[in-house]
């Protein structure tokens, strides 16, 4: 039963990360769209000032965060921070 408690928890967080990666993507793509079609309008009407840099900057800002949130392996860094503070507890223990 445990193996397939295990397989099940597994299977839920690889859907996650699926969705997660697809989610990125699809924000992505809808960034360049519209912020190309943003920079088009912008650059057709008034050329001499370039506003659309203001919203792809701050978008893309956005978009930078969410990449790190789904592709940075922070669960890997955070388990191996909390080894570490827990090593220095333990020396500390024995000190």
């Amino acid at each position: 039963m445990s193996d397939f408690a295990n397989e099940s928890e597994l299977r839920r967080l690889a859907e996650r990360r699926v969705d997660a990666k697809a989610g990125f993507w699809i924000h992505a793509a809808i960034y360049v769209v519209v912020n190309a079609g943003m920079a088009l309008g912008n650059l057709s009407v008034t050329p001499s000032s370039p506003w659309f840099l203001w919203s792809a900057g701050c978008w893309g800002i956005a978009l930078i965060a969410q990449g790190v949130m789904v592709y940075a392996p922070t669960r890997e860094l955070r388990r191996r921070a909390v080894e570490a503070e827990l090593a220095r507890l333990r020396q500390a223990a024995r000190d």
